[in-house]
């Protein structure tokens, strides 16, 4: 455009040809009448022909680092806290006690109090961490059988035999009576799903008299939906052993040498 404008002399025109100065800078440039329009305004003011950058309009920032810094200052201090509580906090450490840091942070609305929590300031002040949760798995009761003299609570456990030359051995598994001391072994060549269940079938089927409980330890070969499934269909009851408590299926690992 400033380049058109000098070479055609565009002050000393008419109308009539600023006209049509005006309608082909508009259809060579994409601009509108009126954008055209403002820019030769420009030019004829004496100043360069440019586009105005567009700026975004943005709200005045009320909050500074230095207030999510000490927003997590007193985070760290009482271990973070809910947003009412820490908002009620931040009131008291203005107006109980004084203090002129906390002039922005006393008025600071809940909402905005999570929003610092999650700015870089805040994150780079205070890093938190939460350890991995154990997850609950609802099959079986972790307690330690009680036969009352009664036979059918078997105590169950599984062992790997081992690898020669590398290739895998075969897992055998131990089932015991606790009262009868009736003992039951078999193989399985993996202890998935798919070759566990039909020996474990067997198994309980060798027994001379009806099964009552099935203890195991916190194995995934015995704890999972298949093996409940079968023990469900069987009106077998299926316990587990209890954390720091050895002895709840020792009867059955004594047997198997661990």
């Amino acid at each position: 455009m400033n380049q058109t404008l000098q070479q055609l002399h565009y002050r000393k025109l008419k109308r009539s040809a600023r006209g049509l100065v005006r309608r082909y800078l508009a259809k060579m440039t994409g601009l509108s009448r009126a954008q055209v329009t403002r820019l030769l305004g420009l030019y004829l003011r004496g100043e360069k022909v440019k586009p105005k950058p567009h700026r975004r309009y943005r709200f005045p920032r009320r909050y500074t680092p230095a207030d999510a810094v000490l927003l997590a200052t007193v985070d760290e201090a009482h271990d973070t806290l809910s947003g009412p509580a820490t908002q009620r906090i931040l009131q008291r450490a203005l107006g109980d006690f004084g203090d002129a840091q906390y002039q922005r942070l006393a008025g600071l609305s809940v909402a905005q109090l999570y929003r610092l929590r999650k700015s870089r300031a805040y994150r780079q002040r205070l890093a938190t961490y939460q350890k991995t949760r154990p997850t609950k798995v609802a099959i079986g009761e972790r307690r330690r059988p009680r036969p009352n003299g009664q036979p059918g609570y078997l105590r169950v456990d599984t062992v790997h035999q081992g690898d020669l030359d590398g290739i895998k051995g075969v897992y055998h598994i131990n089932a015991v009576d606790e009262v009868t001391q009736w003992q039951v072994m078999g193989a399985t060549q993996q202890i998935s799903e798919a070759y566990l269940l039909p020996v474990l079938e067997a198994m309980l089927a060798q027994f001379p008299f009806r099964i009552r409980s099935f203890h195991s330890d916190n194995g995934s070969e015995f704890i999972n939906h298949t093996v409940a499934k079968l023990l469900d269909k069987l009106l077998i009851e299926q316990t587990k052993s209890r954390p720091r408590h050895s002895n709840d299926n020792g009867l059955v690992k004594a047997r198997t040498g661990r």
